[in-house]
């Protein structure tokens, strides 16, 4: 069992007040709050090691060089990869997205070639995509869902052609909450010979992952979705193939030799990692790792699935709820409608009891076409959150309901 008592002392802004109510922070999926041990770590990066690294022979830039691969290294043991090298930094899981979309496509892809991807990829995986189908002319093919928001693994089967050339799928979905079988679809993409990229934005927080047992060839994340600060996150790629892609930015730092004639591109990981690199911000996502490693993934997981079933149950008891997203499968994530009360009036009404949840399309809108509404109030949690919290929410949803 956690210690949420002393857990949510760890996060100063829980005990701030909205419009004079005690603030209820449901948002956890846009993204989480930040303990107060990554905070002070960035505090202590500025003030105390703050240089720019690689280059530096002074004592501040080794230091600070040492902080940001020591980062690196605590990246690699989170997600068990085999080597550092396969760690790159980037600015969140948009930009590792789209650095595999231009470099992937550059290098191994040609006019009329297929990516896979699902129904309910956030745009984040669908419209880098579609960037590099105007350019180079590549398609997209996309894996249909049932009515609990479960993929359609028959279908996703009957995608694959001698076209296929990668598969580029959510592991969570950030609207209906659905766990993807990604293990399986991995196995099922490399039984065609094709690699695969999995979005973990949403999974990276709430469940142990092993990128070596998922075997997909790139896994990204967002650090300040795992409870790290804005501006940094994560590529994974194994070593073969981001040997095998071009760089995505040209600059300073991705390079071992340059001349007015010809450029050597860097070693890996620093081939893909153009310009000064956001040193604090690693040391901090760093920071951020160690912290829920010491709560616990599995714990996290347990508490989280607790709060899901408390959630669920106490919201469909609401007349006129319409839950989206019933998989078997579900992490905790609840989107909803209640009645014919529009998304945003809910959310809005919600704000003014101090409680903060997410509306709208959730950058998810061909997800929304294929449920058929234009957009949901979502309710995020986390291991931070409390069943006295979901029941002010359920109080407020009540209250909101009667109005209408």
């Amino acid at each position: 069992m956690l210690d949420i008592e002393n857990i949510r002392k760890d996060f100063p802004i829980l005990s701030h007040r909205v419009y004079d109510k005690p603030l209820v922070y449901f948002d956890n999926g846009a993204t989480t709050q930040k303990p107060r041990c990554v905070v002070e770590k960035i505090a202590y990066e500025y003030y105390n090691v703050n240089a720019n690294i690689h280059r530096g022979v002074h004592f501040l830039s080794q230091e600070a060089t040492e902080a940001h691969e020591e980062a690196r290294k605590t990246v690699q043991r989170f997600i068990h990869a085999r080597s550092s090298n396969e760690i790159v930094f980037t600015r969140g899981t948009t930009e590792s997205i789209n650095l595999v979309a231009s470099s992937f496509t550059d290098a191994c892809m040609a006019e009329g070639d297929e990516v896979i991807v699902s129904v309910m990829e956030h745009h984040s995986n669908i419209v880098p995509w579609q960037i590099q189908a105007a350019k180079k002319g590549i398609a997209l093919r996309v894996i249909p869902m049932n009515e609990k928001g479960e993929l359609l693994l028959d279908e996703y089967e009957k995608l694959f052609s001698e076209k296929t050339r990668l598969v580029s799928v959510t592991y969570v979905s950030n609207v209906l909450g659905t766990i993807n079988p990604v293990k399986e679809m991995i196995r099922m993409a490399h039984e065609h010979g094709v690699p695969v990229l999995v979005d973990g934005a949403q999974s990276t927080p709430h469940m142990k992952v092993d990128v070596q047992d998922l075997d997909a060839e790139f896994y990204v994340f967002s650090g300040h979705k795992v409870y790290g600060p804005t501006g940094i996150g994560v590529l994974y790629g194994k070593e073969e193939w981001l040997d095998r892609l071009p760089p995505y930015q040209g600059g300073g730092e991705m390079i071992a030799t340059v001349s007015f004639e010809k450029t050597v591109f860097n070693e890996l990981p620093f081939k893909f990692e153009a310009g000064t690199p956001d040193y604090v911000g690693s040391t901090a996502l760093a920071e951020a790792l160690r912290y829920v490693e010491r709560i616990g993934l599995d714990n996290i997981a347990d508490y989280e699935q607790g709060l899901l079933s408390y959630a669920t149950r106490k919201l469909q008891a609401i007349e006129g709820m319409r839950i989206f997203g019933n998989a078997a499968e579900k992490g905790a994530v609840i989107s909803f409608l209640v009645g014919n009360i529009h998304h945003y009036d809910m959310g809005m009404l919600l704000d003014r009891l101090g409680i903060a949840v997410r509306t709208g399309h959730h950058c998810a809108q061909p997800l929304m076409h294929a449920l058929g509404i234009e957009g949901t109030v979502r309710a995020s949690f986390s291991f931070y959150n409390t069943e006295e919290e979901i029941d002010i929410l359920v109080a407020g949803i009540e209250r909101v309901r009667k109005m209408f």
